[in-house]
């Protein structure tokens, strides 16, 4: 038989001690100073390592990120970057510096435009644009890193970690990298003597730093009403009307955008003279958006799971444990890997927005000159073919009354015919498609494939996808609603009552809406004030949000 006499088992974890050993003289306990941070940073990683950099959506590892960037490409060099955001302009000073070479991502944000161009230089590799669970998923499996770089709000004397409400995904990336013999290195808004809880345990985290000053953190999901338009408002009463009423949608999670911010706003009012309350949008998956205060309050909703805190929020969140999910501490957990989870498999809907749609129904926001990722949307947007449990929700998408016949997730895309700019969102062609062939990606960087999406909503009406029977029928009902567009011009007056009359579409007269109430006075909270005051005063808005009321 076989032996192991001569085999190592322990490399990894031999590799990591000497790695630390290296930083002996320069760190107390697990405690670093921050003017030796880049000097440790340089002895830790080595060239070609896989470097995780927390920054997702809301929470930025900035000063680590900082100081990265701040290190010599002589010590550092063709590292592998992972990150589920690319937010920061050093993420990718890191690639101009020639520290960085390779990139494996989920959304780029405010950096879409330069990565876009980095990319066509040749700066950057791109390994692929992933969606969150996804590249996630692929730490544990062909992506795991050498080194992990995150945030947290407080570290006790003896290494323990308190992330709060912004959990987000640092309990992952920290097992990924921590039980694979990996560094861990945290940077902490503050060291207590006490922590609210122990969110990461001092053995999972190597080194700590004390941040320069707190981490970064962005009130993403927050939408000031006052911006919402009428259009918006009257799509969001198809989408009540002709979605959620219609399926009885209990559970669900709303994408980012002033379109879900209207139905959020519309739920206490509209809904409430539909007799709803009870009858749909109870459990949510979803970021606490400020817009939801209204309908918490009015007693629509029971749950809430999120992905991550939203800035101002934590009071309000702390008052109201009945609906989110909150600790013995009093404040939130989140956590971006779970929800994520759950928005895939628990919850009957996914509702958003895209900036291009093709003309059977393929969509993406990745366009040229702009390589903004994805995000959560293809791994929430998308019916899996593994769930099991059923609701009356998901089985309204059956076609067939054969015993076999599974239910289907509603995919809802929701969009106004055209973008800013008087630009169409629908497109013979994806720009995705050229990107990828420029990228070197090995598939064009669709958000949400066609034959996911079940249901489309524009300021036109609703196209009832799931029921069409053939591509060219999709075609048709997507036209139906397309407005003045290339491809709704080529929707006829017989096409559109045949396709009414099929149920495919429905328009507002079909679904009896009154179009001269689609206005601001709708809306439950007409500003962040009303917000403000719904919330009692539990709800403290970010600076930027305040400049129209104090």
């Amino acid at each position: 038989m076989p032996t192991s006499t001569n085999t190592r088992w322990t490399k990894k974890r031999d590799a990591k001690r000497d790695r630390l050993s290296r930083i002996s003289s320069m760190i107390e306990g697990k405690f670093v100073q921050q003017d030796n941070i880049v000097s440790v940073l340089e002895r830790v990683i080595e060239p070609y390592d896989r470097v995780i950099l927390e920054g997702n959506n809301q929470k930025q590892a900035s000063f680590l990120s900082k100081s990265l960037a701040n290190a010599s490409n002589e010590a550092l060099h063709h590292l592998h970057l992972i990150m589920s955001s690319v937010s920061r302009p050093e993420h990718l000073d890191l690639f101009e510096n020639e520290i960085a070479d390779r990139l494996d991502f989920s959304f780029s944000g405010p950096q879409s435009t330069r990565i876009a161009q980095m990319i066509e230089d040749e700066e950057i590799k791109v390994g692929n644009i992933h969606t969150y669970i996804e590249l996630y998923g692929r730490l544990f499996i062909d992506l795991i890193p050498n080194v992990a770089l995150v945030a947290a709000d407080q570290a006790d004397a003896n290494g323990n970690l308190y992330t709060g409400a912004n959990t987000e995904e640092t309990p992952t990336i920290v097992e990924a990298t921590a039980f694979k013999n990996g560094i861990v290195i945290a940077q902490v808004n503050e060291i207590v003597d006490e922590l609210p809880r122990v969110d990461i345990p001092s053995s999972w985290v190597d080194v700590i730093v004390l941040g320069d000053e707190p981490y970064q953190l962005e009130a993403l999901f927050t939408r000031d009403p006052r911006h919402i338009t009428e259009i918006q408002i009257l799509m969001a009463m198809l989408a009540i009307r002709g979605v959620y009423e219609k399926h009885s949608v209990q559970s669900l999670n709303h994408g980012i955008g002033f379109n879900t911010a209207a139905i959020e706003l519309l739920l206490p009012t509209y809904g409430e003279s539909l007799n709803l309350r009870g009858k749909i949008c109870k459990h949510w998956a979803a970021n606490p958006h400020p817009t939801l205060i209204p309908a918490i309050e009015s007693g629509w909703i029971d749950s809430i799971h999120s992905f991550g805190g939203e800035k101002g929020m934590e009071q309000y969140i702390a008052a109201r444990p009945d609906v989110f999910f909150v600790g013995s501490d009093g404040t939130m957990r989140s956590n971006r890997t779970l929800c994520q989870m759950a928005g895939q498999y628990a919850v009957d809907l996914f509702i958003g927005s895209t900036l291009q749609m093709d003309y059977v129904g393929n969509s993406s926001t990745v366009v040229r000159g702009r390589l903004a990722g994805f995000g959560g949307a293809p791994n929430m947007g998308h019916d899996p073919k593994g769930r099991r449990h059923s609701t009356k929700a998901w089985l309204d998408m059956q076609k067939t009354g054969d015993e076999l016949v599974r239910g289907r997730k509603l995919v809802v895309q929701m969009m106004e015919t055209h973008q800013p700019g008087n630009r169409p969102v629908f497109v013979d062609q994806l720009d995705a498609i050229q990107v990828a062939k420029e990228a070197n990606l090995g598939t064009p960087p669709v958000m949400i494939y066609a034959d996911d999406v079940t249901h489309l909503v524009t300021e036109e009406g609703v196209a009832y996808l799931y029921k069409s029977d053939s591509p060219a029928e999709r075609k048709e009902a997507i036209a139906a609603v397309a407005g003045v567009t290339e491809l709704g011009m080529t929707s006829t007056a017989r096409q559109k009552h045949r396709l009414r009359e099929q149920g495919i579409i429905a328009t507002t007269d079909d679904l009896e809406i009154d179009v001269k109430k689609s206005n601001r006075s709708l809306l439950a909270a007409k500003s962040i004030e009303e917000l403000v005051m719904w919330s009692d005063g539990l709800y403290d808005p970010p600076e930027k949000f305040r400049s129209y009321w104090t």
